[in-house]
């Protein structure tokens, strides 16, 4: 492990200042800098001062952070079947980012759950059949290939009013799936 890029990743992700650092463990921006830069090596006292300034412990700061999936295939998904919809969640753990995407598929004259007022946004691409947006007191009409944006202001569903499965990829910002 390079202690000193480590060093100043958390600095930089804790939104510190070399100055700032320096400050909270009582040493130099000097020697910080050159720290940072592997120009020298801290006695474990002074990086245990330098770990606990940026919020964790020593056994925090050596734990190896595991990368962040990003690519997400077919066996990471979770999928929940209820009369007439299949939700898929295609992002797992969806609930710590910003955005929740999910694909729905909705039965023949079924209907997807209703969303009850909430902050935020949803976009949605209609990939297969045709579906009833039904927004508040509003209701629009959506084919294959076309999408809509809705602010989550209303109580909120779709109803697939075709006669074949209808799917879509639904994204919600906040995540509330």
């Amino acid at each position: 492990m390079n202690i000193g890029q480590r060093i100043k990743q958390l600095r930089i992700k804790n939104n510190l200042t070399l100055e700032e650092l320096a400050s909270r463990c009582e040493l130099t921006k000097g020697f910080l800098s050159q720290l940072e830069r592997d120009l020298t090596s801290p006695s474990i006292s002074t990086l245990n001062d330098i770990v606990e300034a940026l919020g964790m412990t020593l056994a925090q700061f050596f734990q190896e952070e595991k990368p962040e999936k990003i690519v997400f295939t077919q066996e990471d998904f979770f999928i929940d079947e209820k009369e007439g919809t299949t939700v898929t969640w295609i992002v797992p753990n969806a609930q710590k980012n910003e955005m929740e995407p999910i694909l729905l598929e909705i039965q023949p004259g079924k209907t997807s759950f209703s969303l009850t007022p909430h902050e935020g946004e949803e976009f949605g691409y209609l990939i297969n059949g045709k579906l009833l947006l039904v927004d508040g007191e509003k209701q629009y009409a959506i084919k294959k290939g076309q999408t809509f944006y809705i602010k989550g202001s209303n109580d909120h569903y779709l109803k697939n009013d075709g006669n074949v499965v209808a799917k879509v990829l639904w994204i919600c910002t906040p995540p509330i799936f």
